[in-house]
């Protein structure tokens, strides 16, 4: 059985969901676990209820559970680490892009944007940073067009203190619709933000 299917086995028999399996240089092998979303969590936080984290005695648990696990099958490793995901939490399936719709993103796709660019983006580019959003229909009506797509300006980053002349106009917003299939990579934006994750600021900044 293959490394990564005994882990997803493994976690999702303790009622968690693996975010990612990861090898890293002198044998650590790196899990991140995570608690199981569904579009009535979505209800529930929007209700009022609090958000439910991972908790140091939940990887604690999948960390015990592994280790039997891995050793019946002689998983080869010399060390294991259970966390849960950081600020940078990949996206890799389509409900983790349902789960954090209107969060800042960072998205590096397969091949450059190539004609899809207009005139006012490299047609080269790959990497963007903006807010997913579910593209809207002809009728405005979000999620009738099959994708997704990042929002995004190309303003400069403001500077703590820095002053905005009135003068300057402002940069207009871009989008781009994606597919999963055409994503190398995807990850939440890791913004750090004492008002929470879905703080909106004022100035996106944006990946070259």
């Amino acid at each position: 059985m293959a490394l990564k299917e005994i882990v997803e086995q493994t976690v999702a028999g303790l009622g968690y969901e693996l975010v990612e399996t990861e090898r890293s240089a002198g044998g650590l092998l790196r899990i991140t676990i995570d608690l199981p979303w569904a579009p009535a969590s979505a209800a529930a936080l929007a209700s009022g209820e609090p958000e439910q984290f991972v908790t140091v005695e939940d990887c604690e648990k999948v960390t015990r559970q592994l280790l039997f696990a891995l050793e019946v099958d002689g998983v080869d490793y010399k060390r294991l680490e259970v966390s849960s995901p950081g600020i940078d939490r990949p996206l890799q399936h389509e409900k983790d892009f349902e789960r954090f719709v209107g969060q800042e993103i960072d998205v590096t796709l397969k091949a450059p944007i190539g004609s899809a660019a207009g005139a006012l983006v490299n047609a080269t580019r790959k990497k963007f940073r903006g807010t997913l959003e579910r593209p809207q229909s002809d009728g405005g009506e979000p999620g009738a067009v099959p994708g997704w797509q990042i929002v995004w300006s190309d303003a400069p980053e403001v500077k703590p203190g820095q002053r905005i002349s009135k003068k300057r106009l402002p940069v207009p917003l871009q989008a781009l619709g994606f597919t999963l299939d055409e994503l190398k990579e995807a990850r939440l934006a890791p913004i750090v933000s004492f008002k929470g994750r879905g703080a909106k600021a004022g100035t996106e900044p944006n990946l070259d």
